[in-house]
């Protein structure tokens, strides 16, 4: 999807891949068929930007053909590089200026509790995010709801536009701030699909609190040459596209 254009979101999407096969595949109550279904589980992203990656999982899920994704980022299309609406009900929200989901995740758990509805929602928030002010409002206010209702998946990969998150702002202890927040705190290693799943059971089965799985990844994951490498945009000449899509080939 990205090589065409030469450049855009590979580190980060190959990085979260496992997260949003685990959420997709096994965690969300879905129907494909029926994608403003009343009782689905909802799931925004947050990291709106990490497009490739969560309109591939969609297309493989079968919310649309994937045929569709030689669509992605060209004009006109809904396929775009930040996701929006405009894709229609399989996209929760708009989310293109970083540090939105958690409050509309906020905002869509209290509504479910007052309709007495059981479905719950999950935000894919980026690390860099947690530089926002407005996340740890919304933190607050659902640690003091007590929205159990909701299920935050901080993908830690320790990158941001400007680099390294820790030489922008340095945001540990990040377990004990959530903690501190009134949240319960799970760990996984976000390549790790047994250790995801896991946690997303044990996330489940808290009934007085919102829970938060960070999920550390590592960039380019299932590329050797790429893995570690922190390029937020990155560029994919020919013929590095090339390369990177048979190792894909050859690890499958």
């Amino acid at each position: 999807m990205i090589a065409p254009r030469g450049q855009g979101y590979v580190a980060q999407g190959l990085g979260a891949a496992d997260i949003f096969a685990t959420l997709y595949f096994d965690e969300l109550r879905l129907d494909p068929s029926r994608p403003d279904w009343e009782e689905r589980d909802r799931c925004i992203l947050s990291t709106a930007h990490n497009s490739a990656v969560f309109l591939a999982t969609l297309a493989e899920r079968g919310f649309f053909p994937t045929s569709r994704l030689a669509e992605y980022t060209t004009d006109g299309s809904a396929l775009e590089i930040n996701v929006s609406e405009r894709m229609g009900p399989v996209v929760e929200a708009t989310c293109g200026s970083l540090g939105q989901g958690l409050s509309v995740a906020v905002g869509m758990a209290l509504s479910a509790r007052r309709k007495d509805q059981d479905h719950r929602i999950y935000v894919i928030l980026g690390d860099g995010e947690l530089q926002e002010g407005q996340v740890w409002e919304a933190a607050m206010a659902a640690g003091s709801y007590g929205l159990s209702n909701i299920c935050l998946i901080i993908d830690l990969n320790w990158m941001q536009v400007e680099g390294d998150t820790d030489l922008i702002l340095k945001m540990r202890p990040i377990a004990e701030k959530w903690d501190a927040f009134g949240w319960n705190v799970e760990f996984a290693d976000g390549n790790d699909i047994d250790q995801l799943r896991a946690a997303l059971d044990r996330s489940r089965s808290v009934t007085n609190k919102p829970s938060v799985i960070i999920a550390e990844t590592l960039v380019g994951k299932g590329i050797e040459f790429l893995e570690g490498k922190k390029s937020h945009n990155m560029k994919l000449p020919p013929e590095l596209a090339a390369r990177a899509l048979e190792a894909l080939e050859i690890s499958r």
